[in-house]
C-alpha cells in the first residue's frame, strides 16, 4: 500500500511517499481503510523531532513509528476476533497510533468511534486530536460553566475553533483572539466578541476572563495571569512556543502547574494525547446537536501531505488541515 513515511526527523524534505506492507489487525483492533487524515501540529512535532525531550518516547534517532498522521477517517476493512461492536463496511473516525497517512491503518477498535452521518470523512478526520483536546481543555480543565467569560487564544485554529464552540455550548460568553483576517471566522463559529491581537493586547488588564485557553502558546504566563481573573483558569494547550529542548511544555506542562501552587488563580498545562473512546463520543454528541462543526482550511491528497505540512509550518491556518486517501 502507499504510505507517507519516514526514516529520520528533519523538514517536512524527510517525508517520502511509498509503498510498505499493508497492515493486519489484532484481537482488539480494526482495520481501517483511509479516506481522510487530519495534519496539526501534532504531525510537525514528530516529523521534526521537537521539542528534543519528546525523542525520548519518539524514538531518539527516528521515529519509532515511520507512518505519519494520528487523525483518522474511513470505513472499517477487517475487524479482531475480540471486536463485537465494529464490523466491515462501518464508517468511522478516531486515532491511529500506527499512522493515518496511508491507505490503511490498524488501531484498537476503542480509539474509533462511528462517523456522524451528516459530516463527511475530511470533516470527521479533523475531529478527533483538535476536538477532543479542545473539550478536554473546556470541560475538564476549564471547567467552563453557563455564563462565565471565556477567552480563546488561537481562536481560528484547528483546537482554537473547536474551543469557541464547545465553549459556547456549554453556555460560556467567548471571546475569540486571531488576526484580522480571521476575525469574520471566529464570529461565523459563534465568538460573542473579537479580539485583533495585531492591534489590542488583551492582556493590558482592562478586562479579565474567567478562563482563558491559550491555544497559541507564546505569552509568558505573567502577561496571561494579568487577563484572569482573581480565580480564574489558565489552560495552556500543547507544546508550541519555547526552545528546542523543551518547547512549549516548559511553560504549560512544567512552569504553570507550579506557580498556580503560590497563587489564587489555576494554571494547568494540557498535551495531545490519543483519545479514548468515551471523549470521542462525547464530541460526537455535540456535533449531532448542531452546537460543533469542523472547520477546514485545506485538503490535500495523500501524495501532497508533505506540502500540506510545509504549508501548517508557515503560519497559523484557519481551522484544520486534512489530507485525503
Amino acid at each position: 500500500m502507499k504510505a507517507i513515511v519516514q526514516d529520520r526527523y528533519g523538514s517536512a524534505d524527510v517525508l517520502e511517499f511509498r509503498d510498505i506492507e499493508e497492515p493486519t489487525a489484532g484481537e482488539n483492533d480494526v482495520l481501517v481503510r483511509v479516506r481522510a487524515a487530519g495534519c496539526g501540529p501534532d504531525v510537525w512535532h514528530i516529523m521534526a523531532g521537537e521539542p528534543y525531550m519528546a525523542r525520548l518516547a519518539l524514538g531518539l534517532r527516528g521515529p519509532k513509528i515511520a507512518v505519519r498522521g494520528w487523525d483518522v477517517a474511513g470505513i472499517v476493512e477487517a475487524v479482531g476476533a475480540n471486536v463485537q461492536d465494529l464490523r466491515p463496511g462501518d464508517e468511522v473516525m478516531g486515532t491511529a497510533e500506527q499512522g493515518s497517512f496511508a491507505e490503511l491503518t490498524v488501531t484498537p477498535a476503542d480509539r474509533v468511534v462511528l462517523k456522524p452521518a451528516g459530516i463527511s470523512f475530511e470533516q470527521a478526520a479533523a475531529v478527533p486530536v483538535s476536538g477532543v483536546t479542545a473539550l478536554r481543555a473546556v470541560r475538564d480543565e476549564a471547567q467552563v460553566k453557563p455564563g462565565q467569560d471565556v477567552v480563546v487564544i488561537g481562536a481560528a485554529g484547528g483546537v482554537g475553533s473547536f474551543a469557541v464552540q464547545i465553549a459556547k455550548a456549554f453556555g460560556a460568553n467567548v471571546t475569540g483572539v486571531c488576526s484580522t483576517g480571521k476575525a469574520d471566522l471566529v464570529r461565523s463559529i459563534g465568538a460573542d466578541d473579537v479580539i485583533d491581537y495585531t492591534r489590542e493586547d488583551f492582556t493590558d488588564a482592562s478586562r479579565r476572563w474567567d478562563a482563558i485557553i491559550d491555544t497559541a502558546g507564546r505569552r509568558p504566563l505573567s502577561q496571561l495571569r494579568r487577563a484572569l481573573t482573581e480565580k480564574g483558569t489558565l489552560v495552556i494547550v500543547g507544546g508550541d512556543g519555547g526552545g528546542r529542548w523543551t518547547g512549549g511544555f516548559f511553560r504549560g506542562v512544567l512552569r504553570a502547574p507550579v506557580v498556580s501552587l503560590f497563587v489564587g488563580q489555576r494554571l494547568r498545562g494540557l498535551a495531545t494525547k490519543l483519545e479514548d473512546r468515551q471523549n470521542l463520543n462525547d464530541l460526537t454528541q455535540l456535533m449531532e446537536s448542531g452546537a460543533v462543526k469542523p472547520v477546514i482550511d485545506r485538503t490535500y491528497p495523500l501524495i501532497e501531505a508533505p506540502d500540506a505540512i510545509r504549508y501548517l509550518a508557515e503560519g497559523h491556518p484557519a481551522g484544520k488541515i486534512v489530507v485525503t486517501v
